[in-house]
């Protein structure tokens, strides 16, 4: 992948997430890693996630300085910067503010496999970033959030949203995705009544390993994109997204 590949997919993430419902005006972002170890492709504050395009995409090092692109980074570029500092198989991270996420983090209760969604986590319980629900607007938390995510794919950080990570931006979205739904369908149920049946950890790690596999978070990724571009500009496959739909609005 070339930087401006990278650029173009960070700026598709973000229509992705907005085609799943995860945008919140112009709040919340996707970061992808430089290819070349610079920092990482995030959107530049003041566009909503279904606005970006690649040239509203910025490079900001890992000591925060804007290398390509206008204006100053986002506030929160340290959720990025030190969660993919910190794990270097990571390849993208999300932090939105999905509401499912933020109502169900309110609670404070385990997210139980009651769905596919849930068993991502494979019948372990989400992580939860607990040291402040304001804004992570400094390098300490951005490390203390990557802390608290750990291996996991994806953690919610009540009274504030949710932040997931992947191997490739595709896995991050989807990741995202998963976790809100997995809070909504908890809410439904827990607002019906007390959930009552759920998988226990066994199948939660089948269903986990079966419902998915990186060609399933693929697919979802792909049905995403097909929401956000069209079906007719949308890639069959993946191959970085097709160059990043050779280079988003290049």
């Amino acid at each position: 992948m070339t930087p401006v590949e990278a650029r173009a997919l960070a700026a598709l993430a973000g229509r992705a997430l907005a085609a799943a419902g995860q945008g919140d005006m112009v709040w919340g972002h996707v970061a992808v890693r430089d290819p070349q170890s610079r920092g990482v492709w995030i959107k530049e504050p003041g566009w909503g996630l279904e606005e970006v395009e690649a040239d509203r995409v910025q490079l900001v090092s890992f000591t925060g300085e804007v290398l390509h692109g206008h204006g100053k980074p986002h506030k929160e570029c340290w959720i990025h910067l030190e969660l993919l500092r910190a794990r270097p198989e990571l390849a993208a991270s999300v932090h939105t503010h999905a509401r499912a996420a933020v109502a169900f983090a309110a609670l404070d209760v385990p997210l139980l496999p009651l769905s596919h969604e849930g068993a991502l986590f494979g019948g372990e319980d989400v992580p939860r970033f607990r040291t402040t629900g304001s804004l992570v607007a400094t390098p300490e938390l951005g490390r203390a959030l990557a802390k608290a995510v750990g291996r996991a794919p994806a953690a919610l950080m009540p009274r504030h949203g949710l932040v997931a990570a992947g191997t490739s931006a595709p896995h991050a979205v989807m990741h995202a995705v998963l976790l809100a739904g997995a809070c909504e369908t908890q809410l439904a149920a827990a607002a019906a009544g007390r959930p009552r049946l759920w998988s226990d950890p066994a199948e939660a790690r089948a269903k986990q390993r079966e419902c998915w596999p990186p060609a399933q978070l693929e697919a979802g990724w792909r049905y995403l994109l097909r929401r956000a571009v069209g079906p007719a500009r949308a890639p069959a496959s993946n191959p970085e997204t097709a160059l990043a739909l050779e280079c988003f609005g290049e």
